[in-house]
């Protein structure tokens, strides 16, 4: 399966509250990441999303991304994660 190095997988989990994809698309936004695919789902009070993002005109690195987006994620208390799309696809693999 061919892989692009720029590409990072976002999660985003945790009890649903207003404005948590707001912050998240706005985060990336800022930094220069653009978002190529999405997909949420709210289960009764739980939210989860997924975000296929591109940081090749990121300004800021993968690490302060990861860490920044963590941040936020406290702020919402939510858990967000960031996996380079490589090893996603090798940790979900048959």
């Amino acid at each position: 399966m061919e892989t692009n190095k720029n590409r990072v997988v976002v999660t985003v989990v945790g009890r649903d509250k207003k404005g948590i994809i707001a912050a998240v698309s706005g985060a990336l936004t800022e930094r220069e990441v653009n978002i190529l695919d999405i997909s949420q789902t709210i289960l009764q009070e739980f939210f989860t999303m997924i975000m296929i993002v591109d940081m090749a005109d990121a300004t800021v690195s993968f690490s302060e991304l990861r860490e920044e987006l963590g941040l936020l994620g406290q702020k919402f208390g939510v858990v967000i994660s960031c996996q380079h799309e490589e090893i996603f696809q090798y940790m979900h693999r048959i």
